[in-house]
């Protein structure tokens, strides 16, 4: 990926560079410009979610909040294997609070638990809802559009929770399905 990335990057900027280069140089600055400025205001903006992450983690929060999705995340996921629900329902927590980069380790301990005991189901149910990513504040979504400078950036918040929520029923329906068939 980072190859392509590369590639069209050098063939667009050869472009520009033939097609136009006193524009160059500036457009290349300006760019810079506008990416540290976004990379700043998510850096922030991971540091303030992060910090209440952890802070919801000392305090245990995140376990009650884990324990409360517990019975649900049995039957979704199929499973008894305590230790890696407790993993799972800690990811679901993470994902729906719009925590970024919390929920990766969790999912990634919880996977590896699952697929440990054989559990292929929960394994995958776990990777489609972590990919459909239901979330209650997109947090990092309303970051860049307050960075970009959004009069209102908080106004995706139901378009967002309703495509996240049919997405995500989706996935489980197809895991369900596509299980029920092997």
């Amino acid at each position: 990926m980072n190859v392509i990335f590369a590639v069209v990057f050098l063939a667009a900027a050869v472009i520009f560079l033939l097609r136009d280069p006193e524009g160059f140089l500036p457009a290349m600055l300006a760019g810079g410009q506008k990416a540290a400025a976004v990379s700043l205001a998510l850096l922030a903006s991971y540091c303030v979610w992060l910090g209440f992450f952890k802070v919801m983690e000392e305090s245990g929060l995140s376990a009650r909040l884990a324990n409360r999705l517990y019975p649900a995340a049995r039957k979704l996921f199929r499973s008894e294997n305590k230790e890696a629900l407790a993993l799972a329902c800690q990811n679901l927590a993470a994902n729906m609070l719009g925590l970024p980069g919390a929920p990766t380790p969790l999912g990634i301990a919880a996977t590896k638990k699952f697929l440990q005991t054989g559990d292929t189901y929960a394994a995958d149910m776990l990777f489609v809802l972590g990919a459909t990513g239901l979330q209650l504040l997109p947090a990092t979504v309303i970051a860049l559009r307050a960075a970009a400078g959004s009069a209102a950036p908080a106004d995706i918040l139901l378009p967002t929770l309703l495509s996240a929520a049919a997405a995500t029923l989706f996935g489980a329906l197809l895991v369900v399905l596509t299980r029920r068939r092997r």
